[in-house]
């Protein structure tokens, strides 16, 4: 397509880059908005400025990926609600006074977790628990806290359901659930073993904090409901288990969540509350910019200039290095929206590894993902400071073996 093909082509590209610059930096100077404020900007902008009308924006957005995500929003909440995230958290600090085994009980629980769960949820509701019992045995929290994070992201690449992007990466290449949770298995088991083995020794000498140091903040739990959360579970179960029918997963997670909504115990405002709504929106006005911008041909434009200079994005090494590093840049959202308007992803593969290198990609640094950002937050409401150089130190020799293990895998796998 030939940009200047449209009068309103470069009040497009304006838009476009003014959004994707104000959520890579995540705020506007002056003013109190957020990323998902931000991105709601710039749809506003693409309606007035562009004239991109209301029905092209609803036709933009990508709705299976959109309620799929509501769903699992929903799915999380009750369990949430019901205690089990808090009980599983209570449950690992038992280990505390082996801690090499409580290291690996966290990242392999929270890896597990975030693969079939919203993994920010399990940070939020792992994070607290973890510190408080961490400084009550004054042991350092720093080094466990970021090796929770980096399990969250590597264990979220684990499937199709792990986190939005994965959502959004499944619906657009129309990908296999079984088939993609086999594929993706070993890169993230070994990547998971690594980050255990290398937070644990660059960590290990430096654990024992000299006084023991009383949290600040407040712990807000749910109480344990066992009935609940084993419904939570057994309604999970068979979510993923129609994963692998040809029943739109949307549908599935829908039908989960409606079956939560209709309790007779949670309140339906209280399930809602539980939901990401900030997300969802970042994510639909995300699809009206991306969307807008893919139609004025720039795109198209830009991937064919990268290919004649000799990154082709089609390759697996370069998609894997663009992905990581867009994660860091502008957000793992934005940056798979980006991606997905100028990678063909018809070939299952390619569409593995954007997925993969995206998760991955989101441990090099504490901006790279929402759940290193949650860590970061959460903990500092207890008094500890998780700083960018703490996580840098820790989340780039993980990630960087874990595109390496996933460069390697899709090699062997050709």
């Amino acid at each position: 397509m030939n940009p200047t093909a449209s009068p309103h082509s470069a009040a497009i590209l304006a838009v476009f880059i003014l959004t994707y610059i104000g959520v890579a930096i995540g705020r506007i100077p002056g003013l109190k908005l957020n990323r998902a404020g931000i991105a709601l900007l710039g749809t506003i902008g693409m309606m007035v400025l562009a004239e991109v009308t209301t029905a092209q924006v609803v036709s933009m957005v990508n709705w299976p990926t959109v309620l799929l995500l509501f769903g699992f929003f929903v799915i999380s909440a009750q369990l949430r609600l019901s205690g089990f995230y808090d009980k599983a958290a209570r449950s690992i600090s038992t280990r505390l006074d082996h801690p090499a085994k409580f290291m690996f009980t966290l990242m392999g629980a929270t890896a597990g977790l975030s693969a079939f769960l919203n993994h920010d949820i399990v940070c939020v509701a792992f994070t607290p628990v973890v510190t408080v019992a961490l400084l009550g045995k004054k042991l350092n929290p720093i080094p466990f806290l970021v090796g929770m994070a980096l399990a969250s992201n590597i264990g979220a690449a684990a499937t199709i359901i792990g986190n939005p992007q994965d959502m959004l990466i499944g619906e657009y290449a129309h990908l296999s659930f079984g088939a993609y949770m086999l594929w993706s298995l070993p890169p993230v088991l070994v990547s998971l073993c690594a980050a255990f083995g290398i937070v644990w020794w660059m960590s290990k000498s430096g654990l024992q904090l000299p006084t023991a140091v009383i949290p600040k903040g407040v712990i807000h739990t749910h109480h344990y409901n066992r009935s609940h959360t084993t419904k939570g579970l057994v309604l999970l179960g068979i979510a993923v288990a129609l994963f692998f029918t040809p029943i739109p997963k949307e549908i599935i997670a829908l039908a989960v969540a409606g079956i939560h909504l209709a309790s007779r115990t949670f309140r339906s405002e209280d399930l809602l509350d539980e939901v990401d709504w900030q997300v969802l929106v970042l994510f639909m006005c995300l699809f009206a910019v991306t969307g807008a911008f893919q139609s004025t041909g720039y795109g198209d434009l830009c991937a064919t200039w990268l290919a004649n200079a000799g990154f082709d994005l089609q390759k697996s090494t370069n998609l894997t290095i663009a992905a990581a590093a867009l994660s860091n840049l502008i957000n793992n959202s934005a940056a798979v929206m980006l991606l997905l308007k100028v990678v063909n992803v018809s070939k299952p593969t390619t569409a593995y590894v954007l997925a993969l290198a995206n998760s991955f990609g989101g441990s090099l640094l504490i901006a790279g993902s929402v759940s290193n950002l949650i860590v970061a937050q959460q903990a500092h409401e207890f008094g500890v400071n998780l700083s960018f150089k703490d996580f840098a130190r820790l989340g780039i020799p993980v990630t960087l073996t874990a595109l390496a293990a996933l460069l390697g895998w899709a090699a062997w796998m050709g």
